[in-house]
């Protein structure tokens, strides 16, 4: 294929390589950035969902949603969002964590975040969207960006209604997760209609699902046309795929990465140190849920982690399966 475009440019703000970390819940945060951040390739990281009501109330030294290191760079902060009264003050706080950029979440399928008028349902309310969107967009010049889905069900107008109104309203570039609201991660996502949204906007569209490999980012490219791709469980996966991907799709000057995956692992527990003792056996479990895919027995692995009473008994059963592979 053609090799794409490497950067994205909006406002003063420049995406190398065209490459994003996805938000996700319980996984997106500092300890899974260093590990991508350090073999390098990614063009824009970010940070879980952050609810906007409950943002001015973190504090930035203990929170494990917002505590993040210098090198976590460039960062953009996704809020959770279901009033045009929460923003302002939550990009308030986003400004003086030194945001890169600002992402609202429309897409978030959770039944509990539906149940407070968030995530997807936002995709049902565009007069209630182009009011939010305006707010946030009068009280920022940083870049201002959506992550949606396509949907509750297949309507392409609707769809493409809604994305045209975002840009209108000052949307910088959009995310699409090309999966309906009740489709889950084990179906193949519809790259296709990311194409549908491209040749309708003018603003730069990102294309979300599905990316666990070199192959991958290339067939989601040729099919979806999208400015750049935003990778999400195949971070977890494999840390180091931005790195491939940045390296044989966009020429980007990366060595290729060399990896040790007991080095990997025990690296992210060492990150985990950042955190308050309480917070960390929980983010170990999730990521340890994904990373151990990358091993022919690796549901022992996982199954050994999950029922680990401290982070340290988790290390000890984490190393013996390293040792023996089973």
């Amino acid at each position: 294929m053609t090799r794409p475009v490497r950067k994205i440019k909006i406002r003063d703000f420049t995406i190398d390589p065209p490459l994003l970390l996805a938000p996700m819940a319980g996984l997106t945060h500092s300890a899974l950035r260093q590990i991508c951040s350090g073999f390098g390739g990614v063009g824009l990281l970010s940070t879980e969902m952050l609810a906007a009501k409950r943002l001015p109330t973190e504090s930035p030294r203990f929170s494990p949603y917002i505590m993040r290191t210098a090198q976590e760079k460039p960062l953009s902060y996704q809020l959770l969002i279901s009033t045009d009264q929460e923003i302002g003050p939550a990009i308030g706080v986003l400004h003086k964590l030194k945001a890169d950029a600002i992402d609202l979440n429309m897409g978030c399928p959770a039944p509990a975040v539906g149940k407070i008028g968030a995530g997807i349902r936002l995709m049902e309310q565009p007069d209630d969207v182009r009011c939010m969107v305006a707010e946030a967009r009068k009280r920022t010049t940083l870049p201002l960006t959506a992550k949606i889905r396509l949907g509750i069900e297949l309507d392409e107008q609707k769809l493409l209604d809604f994305c045209a109104m975002l840009e209108d309203e000052g949307i910088d570039m959009i995310s699409v997760h090309a999966r309906l609201k009740k489709e889950s991660f084990a179906r193949t996502p519809r790259w296709e209609w990311v194409a549908k949204v491209k040749g309708r906007l003018k603003i730069p569209i990102i294309a979300n699902g599905g990316i666990f490999s070199v192959q991958d980012a290339e067939n989601c490219l040729r099919v979806s046309g999208a400015d750049g791709l935003m990778i999400g469980r195949g971070a977890a996966v494999r840390p180091w795929l931005f790195a491939e991907i940045a390296r044989d799709v966009y020429g980007c000057d990366i060595a290729p990465p060399t990896v040790s995956l007991p080095m990997v692992y025990g690296s992210f527990l060492d990150h985990l140190e950042l955190y308050r003792l309480e917070y960390r056996l929980g983010r170990l479990k999730e990521f340890t849920h994904y990373f151990a895919r990358n091993y022919q027995f690796g549901h022992l692995l996982a199954s050994r982690v999950q029922s680990s009473a401290s982070v340290d008994e988790a290390r000890e059963r984490a190393g013996i399966f390293f040792e023996t592979g089973t």
